[in-house]
C-alpha cells in the first residue's frame, strides 16, 4: 500500500472511531459504506492485525487501531504542511503560522510579538491556540502547531525529547506573593523560602507543573509547603492571597500586573526559575513564517522586564 492511500485509509479508520459505524463514517467523508469498509480491511491486511471491534455498538478501535490512528494523524499533518510549503514556494498560497502559547505568555509579551508579525508580514495567515504545556507539546509533535511558546524546568519532561527544537528566550524567576499588610511584606530585606515555612500556602493542584516546581524548591529549603487552597489559575490564587488565605510562589510573568491587595517580593535565593522558550519541529529547513516569528519573539523578549508594575514605578 502506498503512503497516500494508507493516509486516506487511516483517515477513514479515524472517522469510524469518531462516528461509531461504517455508515456514519461514510456520510461524514462523502464516501460509500463499502469504500470505508474496504479502506479498513486494506489496513488490516497490511498490518496483519484487527483494528476495529466490529461486534460493538458503537464501533471502537482496538489497541492496534489506536496506535495506527495516532501515528497516522502525525503523518497526515506533515503531508499537509508539505503541501502548504510547496504552495507557498509556487506562489499559490499565502504563508501560514499556527501558533500556540501558555496563558501567562499570551497576556504579557506575546501580543506585542503578534502585532509585529502582522505589521511586518501581513500576508501570513495566523492562527493562535491558547493551551497549557501538556497540550502544546503533543500538538507540536503531531504537526497541529508550527510554533509554540513553552517553558522548561528540571521537574518537567524535556521539551526536546519529542523531535522538537527549543530556542531559549529568557528566564522567568518565581516571586513571593503576600497579602497586603502581611508581616513579611513590611520587611525591607529580601525574603528567603525558609521565611515562609510556617505559612499557609495557596498554589497549584497536586500533580500540576506549578505544584511540582514549587514543592521541589521548598523541599530544597528544608520544608514541605502546607497548601490549604489549590487552583491552577494564577489570578484566582492572587485573589485568595489578597483575601488573607495564605501566601504563594508564582512565576514572574503572572504578577507583572498583580491583583490589588497583594504584595510581590523577590527571593534572595532559592527561587525556582522557568526557562521560557519557543519550540518547533526539529527540521533542517524551517517555514519562513516560523523563522520570522522566532526572530520577532527573540527581539521582543530581549527588552522584556519581568517585574511587577508597582515596583517598576518605584
Amino acid at each position: 500500500m502506498n503512503l497516500i492511500r494508507m493516509v486516506r485509509s487511516i483517515r477513514a479508520l479515524h472517522e469510524v472511531a469518531e462516528q461509531g459505524s461504517f455508515s456514519a463514517a461514510a456520510g461524514s467523508l462523502g464516501l460509500t459504506q463499502s469504500a470505508v469498509s474496504q479502506h479498513v480491511a486494506a489496513l488490516e491486511r497490511e498490518t496483519g492485525l484487527r483494528l476495529v471491534e466490529r461486534g460493538t455498538r458503537p464501533m471502537v478501535l482496538t489497541d492496534a487501531g489506536h496506535v495506527l490512528v495516532r501515528h497516522g494523524r502525525a503523518i497526515d499533518a506533515r503531508l499537509e504542511a508539505a503541501e502548504q510549503e510547496l504552495a507557498e514556494i509556487a506562489g499559490r498560497r499565502a504563508g501560514r503560522l499556527r501558533f500556540g502559547s501558555f496563558p501567562t505568555a499570551l497576556t504579557t509579551f506575546v501580543p506585542a510579538a503578534l502585532g509585529r508579525l502582522r505589521t511586518e508580514h501581513p500576508a501570513i495567515v495566523l492562527t493562535v491556540v491558547d493551551d497549557h504545556m501538556q497540550g502544546l507539546l503533543p500538538r507540536l509533535t503531531d504537526g497541529e502547531l508550527d510554533l509554540a511558546v513553552v517553558y522548561a524546568h528540571e521537574t518537567l519532561p524535556e521539551v526536546t525529547a519529542g523531535r522538537l527544537r527549543l530556542v531559549h528566550l529568557f528566564d522567568d524567576a518565581y516571586r513571593v506573593v503576600l497579602p497586603a499588610g502581611h508581616r513579611l511584606a513590611r520587611r525591607r530585606a529580601a525574603l528567603t523560602l525558609p521565611d515562609l515555612a510556617n505559612e499557609a500556602w495557596v498554589g497549584g493542584h497536586t500533580g500540576s507543573a506549578w505544584f511540582r516546581i514549587v514543592r521541589r524548591a521548598c523541599r530544597a529549603a528544608g520544608f514541605d509547603p502546607r497548601t490549604l487552597l489549590s487552583s491552577d489559575d494564577y489570578r484566582a490564587v492572587q485573589a485568595f492571597v489578597a483575601a488573607g488565605l495564605g501566601v504563594a510562589l508564582i512565576p514572574g510573568l503572572a504578577v507583572v500586573n498583580p491583583t490589588p491587595g497583594v504584595e510581590v517580593r523577590r527571593l534572595r535565593s532559592g527561587a525556582p526559575v522557568r526557562r521560557i522558550g519557543v519550540a518547533h519541529l526539529d527540521d533542517d529547513v524551517l517555514p519562513p513564517s516560523v523563522s520570522a516569528m522566532t526572530a520577532i519573539l527573540r527581539d521582543v523578549t530581549r527588552r522584556l522586564v519581568v517585574e511587577p508594575a508597582a515596583q517598576r514605578r518605584a
